[in-house]
């Protein structure tokens, strides 16, 4: 039988913490106590025992002077009021996942959300949690959740979830879809500790390559009876087991592999135990077909040379501030990445000490289970935490690197940090880069803020590792970037070519606008078919504007470009639509002395004659239109040379056979309206009538 020992069995970092401190306060404090048992295992409350650390439950049997270590699952806030009465001193051992949930539900009361803890409701740490919180909310699983929310108005509640750090994690997410469906002010915290979540998933896969599985945990261990369950849910055959005691007289006869895993409060020397008791057992041969076999017949051996003491000790090292340390990703949060160092501390990575991209994702960096070098920034051996940092690790190697870089000319990448007084300061793996104002690259009088947060290249232009300065560019690959696209542009331009131009600036005749490296001119008259009295009208700097090549000038280096599309040509679309005869419904935009315009679609506006107004002699067209009003007008000629449109209203009055009166001056106004083009140029009518009435003959008229 091939027996295969899970790789994440036994202690997690909390709990070996909190074992190191009560071992140690054990042989230095001769009046010390724990406040109920330190971990959920009978083996190693009874060490402690032995070791003269004695066991408490109330108050009362506090002494002043007194030792105190609180549990790994924590103790509510009055209890250390309770012990500092008492002059007790409290060690507190609280994992620092814990105690982080600890802060999560004290604030969230603090802000008058209502906490909802997933887990065991009869579990210690569930106990403690809900001892930071006012009127807390257990529940198991989404059943019991489901019950809450169907109780008086808790779906508008402002909620924040958290989870036992024991919890499974499927019920927990079960539990998050329902309270984010149902409720419409929701805080959730995924608190369930990555070694947790971890050790499960292992153990499922290898109970579903396993015949049998051994558990090794205590009985009031919720971890480890969480361990059990996942297991028998794809294992047929699951023992449940505080010590090897309990393998006598079991029978695996017909079992091919063995899966052995232990809970997180589980010592090393049981576990050694239990994989040697298999190991030796009649009925089992010896491990030698896997590939990790050997591996795991070493490791046991080990355990078996080594005592409980000296494997604890060895498992953990002390860290200094500015050590560098190898560690594994264990779980990823929007904030920080927390790493398993193999020590009695929790490693955690801040996003900004991984990278100087302000807008990654840590997920997008790192995955559960990579190997990560850093550098570790602070140790709390009082909370059991080490901040650790990526990036200043890296920053170290990168002044080697920056140093070549300027040698070779060559572009290095980074990230505006901030806004240094005469520049900015770009961050380039770690090593703090200034740019003056002047090659900052930004158009005059444009604030420097404006890069904050971006993305850069640029080119080192001093480095001095003495006094850890470097100046840099940004400018001057702006410049050699610009050169290349412009060079690229000349090299293929063409008439009717369309380019993705950005507006550089505006003039009163025009834009020009930068199709990549080369700025070109768009005249005003090609910004649009309709009038365009000023570029600003309709563009402002920095607008994106597809563009057109009209013509080009290698020599003279000059590009003239348009913007209007020909297929927008608001003439081609009238004319593709009417015809002589048809009837519109029109709009008055005009009144002139000798007739209304009236606009027939966007752009296209035709001329209703004071003699096609009505069916009767009219002193001027206000006598019977007004400006806006909409009438149906019928199409008379249609002057496609001119891009002329003539309307009538009389005609749908009357016959068309009936003689029509001229209205004066028709002379001057066809003149007029011949000028004047399409109807767009409404204004243009407008001001060579003018000019006409101003004349001798229009007064003599």
């Amino acid at each position: 039988m091939e027996v295969i020992l899970a790789k994440s069995a036994g202690f997690c970092f909390g709990v070996r913490r909190a074992v190191k401190m009560a071992t140690d306060t054990a042989k230095n404090c001769p009046n010390s106590a724990t406040l109920g048992p330190i971990i959920h295992n009978t083996s190693v409350t009874d060490l402690l025992e032995s070791m003269g650390m004695r066991q408490i439950n109330n108050g009362d049997e506090i002494s002043a002077g007194d030792t105190v270590v609180i549990r790994s699952h924590g103790v509510p806030p009055e209890v250390y009021k309770m012990l500092e009465e008492r002059g007790a001193f409290a060690l507190d051992a609280t994992c620092p996942d814990v105690k982080k949930i600890h802060k999560i539900a004290s604030k969230a009361t603090e802000a008058g959300r209502t906490v909802v803890i997933f887990g065991d409701r009869n579990h210690q740490e569930v106990k403690t949690i809900a001892g930071y919180c006012r009127e807390p909310v257990i529940v198991s699983g989404p059943e019991e959740l489901e019950k809450w929310l169907n109780q008086g108005n808790n779906r508008e509640k402002p909620v924040s979830l958290v989870s036992q750090t024991t919890g499974i994690r499927k019920n927990f997410e079960s539990c998050v879809k329902k309270i984010k469906k149902e409720c419409t002010n929701t805080e959730i915290f995924d608190t369930i500790c990555n070694a947790t979540s971890k050790r499960q998933d292992e153990a499922i896969q290898l109970a579903s390559e396993c015949g049998a599985m051994i558990v090794i945990g205590g009985r009031h261990s919720a971890n480890s009876r969480h361990l059990c369950d996942v297991c028998r849910e794809v294992c047929p055959k699951v023992l449940f087991i505080e010590t090897a005691n309990e393998l006598e007289g079991v029978d695996f006869t017909g079992v091919d592999k063995l899966g052995i895993t232990a809970g997180a409060s589980t010592p090393e020397w049981i576990i050694k135990e239990v994989y040697h008791k298999m190991s030796e057992n009649k009925t089992v041969t010896a491990v030698e077909a896997a590939e990790n076999t050997e591996e795991e017949v070493n490791t046991a051996g080990a355990m078996a040379d080594e005592s409980f003491a000296e494997m604890l000790e060895k498992s953990i090292k002390t860290l200094y501030n500015g050590d560098k340390v190898v560690g594994t990703v264990a779980a990823i949060s929007a904030t920080e990445i927390s790493v398993d160092l193999g020590t009695k501390h929790s490693g955690y990575i801040p996003l900004d000490e991984l990278t100087d991209n302000p807008d990654a994702k840590a997920e997008d960096l790192v995955k559960v289970g990579d190997e990560i070098e850093c550098y570790v920034l602070r140790v709390n051996d009082v909370e059991g935490t080490v901040a650790l940092s990526k990036k200043r690790l890296d920053s170290v190697k990168a002044w080697d690197e920056i140093s070549e870089s300027q040698e070779s000319r060559a572009i290095v990448e980074g990230y505006v940090t901030e806004e240094n007084k005469g520049g900015v300061v770009v961050s380039c793996r770690g090593v703090r880069v200034f740019v003056p104002a002047s090659q900052t690259g930004l158009p005059k009088d444009t604030p420097m803020s404006t890069l904050l947060k971006q993305k850069v290249k640029l080119r080192i232009t001093e480095v001095n590792k003495a006094r850890r300065r470097v100046v840099g560019s940004i400018r001057a690959v702006q410049n050699e970037e610009r050169r290349a696209k412009a060079e690229a542009v000349w090299a293929s331009i063409e008439e009717g070519k369309h380019y993705d131009g950005i507006v550089k600036s505006l003039t009163s005749y025009g834009a020009f606008v930068d199709i990549g490296g080369i700025d070109g001119m768009v005249h005003v008259s090609e910004l649009s078919w309709s009038r365009v009295r000023q570029p600003s009208d309709v563009l402002k700097i920095g607008d994106p504007i597809d563009v057109y090549v009209i013509s080009f000038d290698k020599e003279k280096r000059k590009i003239s470009l348009g913007h209007k599309k020909p297929e927008d040509n608001p003439w081609v679309k009238f004319v593709s639509n009417y015809k002589v005869g048809d009837v519109a419904n029109v709009k008055i935009v005009k009144l002139m002395p000798f007739g209304a315009f009236a606009e027939i679609i966007e752009g296209v506006d035709g001329l209703i004659h004071i003699s096609q107004i009505a069916d009767r002699r009219i002193g001027k067209p206000g006598d019977v239109l007004t400006e806006g009003e909409t009438v149906d007008a019928k199409i008379i000629d249609i002057d496609e040379e001119n891009k002329k449109v003539s309307l009538s209203i009389r005609a749908l009055i009357e016959p068309q056979s009936q003689p029509v009166e001229e209205a004066a001056p028709a002379d001057a106004v066809d003149e007029i309206v011949a000028e004047a083009g399409p109807a767009p140029a409404v204004e243009a009518v407008e001001e060579a009538v003018e000019a006409v009435e101003a004349a001798p003959e229009a007064e003599a008229e």
